[in-house]
This record gives C-alpha cells, structure tokens and sequence, in this order.
C-alpha cells in the first residue's frame, strides 16, 4: 500500500525515543505491519487505525503475529478520531499523512490527541526540493498524476508544523538515496504480485523513480515534540 512501510517506520523510530508501554497512534497504519512492529520492537501499546483497510482483516494479522494485547486495530477517518484529548503518547504515520495533513488547519486537530510533551512523527514521500514554480520536471510529466502534489520537502513540512504553533519541530530531514529503496520495494511488489492493478502501477513508479534518480523524489522524516 506504498513504499515499503516497515523500511519507513524503521528509519522514523529511530529518531524517537519511544518508552516501553507508551500509547501510539499508528495513523493511516494500512495492514497493521507497522503496528505490529512497533509492539514487538518496543513494547509499546499501539491503536492500528486505518480508514480503508477493516479491522478484522487486521486483527487477524495482529493475532497471528502475537500481539493481541498491545495492538488494538479501528477504522478511523483521520479529520473524526474518537479518542480523549492528550490521550496518545506518540502518534505517528508513515505513506499516509500526506494525503490529509497538508491542510493548513489539520496539525492544530490531531494535535489535541497528544499528551504534553507528546510527539509526532512522520515519513512519506517527499521531494528534494520544493518544484520551481510548481513545474514538474520533463522527465517526470509523463508519470505526474494529482496524487504527487501532495509530495513536499522536508523543509516545507518544516515551514508547515512551525508556523502552526502547535509543535517544536526537532526533525526534518530527507533520507539519503532513499528513492533506492523506493524503486527496489515497487520493482519487487511488480515482480511478485499476483494483482495486475499493483503490477502495472507499481511497475509505472519503479520507471518513475529510477529515471529521477533522486533528483527530485525520496522520502522525508519530521518529527516534532507538543509543547
């Protein structure tokens, strides 16, 4: 369901010092592998929460991995979460947050959910650089869809989470030849799904990717602390 969640989830942990038994919101937590690995690796109780993926298909991986009782799966829209206010020691999101947090007004709502003192974390793909005069690159026209606006620079995310005043951003950074990873992960789900949907589209981005060759594509981490 994106670059390869566990790859992301890994290189964003590592830059959180996350307490065993802490409460996490793995927003956006697609088949609940990042959840599981975030209960196994640090032994943290983790809410699943994903809005297309129902939480049976994923109580069953929950389950099968042994994590029934530290991962609790939910369907969630991501702008109507019913959880307390400062409830969360953690919530983080990896392949999803660009898709609903790039509104001006969305970091003051989720927000709300940590505790002081609280983080947040997130990596999703992301550009080098903002486009210059949002021109996408020739190279790039050919595989440009809507969806790719939502990618932005770490610095831009930066920008974004500062002037919110909701947060003191500590991290934002852009992973060094991570489109690498990217292409290996699409090139891999093309050569081995059965799914011609994730066959075509993933073999399309692979060619994406490895043409950019990082000039402008890559993934960014941002990771900041509630006041």
């Amino acid at each position: 369901m994106g670059p390869q969640p566990l790859w992301l989830m890994e290189w964003l942990s590592s830059g959180l010092d996350l307490p065993s038994g802490a409460r996490v919101l793995d927003l956006g937590c697609g088949k609940a592998l990042t959840s599981i690995f975030l209960a196994r690796e640090y032994g943290v109780r983790v809410v699943a929460a994903d809005l297309w993926i129902h939480p049976g298909e994923n109580w069953t991986r929950v389950k099968d991995a042994g994590c029934a009782d530290s991962v609790i799966p939910v369907q969630a829209e991501a702008h109507d979460l019913k959880f307390a206010d400062g409830y969360f020691d953690a919530i983080l999101s990896v392949d999803a947050y660009h898709y609903f947090g790039t509104d001006e007004l969305y970091l003051a709502y989720l927000a709300k959910f940590l505790r002081p003192g609280g983080r947040l974390g997130i990596a999703v793909p992301a550009l080098a650089a903002e486009l210059d005069g949002n021109q996408v690159p020739e190279h790039l026209r050919p595989y440009w869809v809507p969806d790719f606006w939502t990618f932005h620079s770490a610095r831009w995310w930066r920008q974004l989470w500062t002037r919110s005043g909701q947060v003191d951003v500590e991290v934002a950074d852009f992973l060094d030849d991570g489109w690498q990873d990217w292409a290996l992960w699409n090139e891999t789900c093309a050569e081995l799904s059965e799914n011609e949907f994730v066959i075509e589209n993933a073999d399309r981005e692979a060619q994406m990717v490895r043409l950019d060759a990082g000039r402008n594509l890559g993934f960014a981490r941002i990771i900041a602390r509630r006041p």
